[in-house]
């Protein structure tokens, strides 16, 4: 039986020195808490719903028309670039976990917590992505309560994420007035 030696700030060292084992699981040490294949899971849909939204978002961007739509314009865009970078995050923390990042075209949309929209109407299209968001900020906040403290890594991805997902909202929401 191991002795546990213990510092005086309390960490367990025997612990800490099995973290050197298994190295084939890269950053995912004994220590890690959370339910893997759930969060895998659980972010791959979140991957599925940032991929959707870029492709929302540029639809928007490619398709927008009319007089004084510019600013619109280059706010679609420039939503579009963040969900991919979102969408990069989750991806790679999807395969620090040991996982594989599901980029699936053909269930795509079955997986995504929001929808695509193909409106013609600049309003509606603003409604379509205000609506997106909200979807998306939701789900964020049940996956960051589902985590907890388990996986701290995922968490705070996750609370970086929501809140730029909170100022597309904002910011869609002050398009539509």
């Amino acid at each position: 039986m191991e002795e546990k030696t213990h510092l005086a700030h309390g960490f367990d060292i025997a612990a800490i020195r099995r973290a050197a084992a298994n190295l084939d699981d890269g950053a995912v040490t004994e220590g890690y808490q959370a339910d893997r294949e759930a969060v895998i899971a659980m972010l791959n849909d979140a991957l599925a719903t940032e991929l959707l939204c870029v492709l929302r978002y540029k639809r928007h961007y490619y398709t927008v028309s009319g007089p004084n739509t510019g600013h619109i314009k280059a706010e679609f865009l420039e939503h579009a670039q963040q969900e991919q970078d979102h969408a990069d995050r989750i991806a790679e923390r999807i395969v620090q976990l040991n996982g594989s990042p599901n980029f699936n075209p053909a269930t795509l949309t079955a997986r995504s917590h929001a929808e695509y929209d193909d409106s013609e109407d600049v309003q509606a299209m603003i409604r379509a992505n205000l609506i997106a968001e909200r979807v998306a900020i939701e789900s964020y906040r049940q996956m960051i309560a589902a985590i907890g403290d388990k996986d701290p890594t995922t968490r705070s991805m996750l609370v970086d994420i929501m809140s730029v997902e909170e100022e597309h909202a904002d910011d869609m929401r002050d398009l539509l007035a």
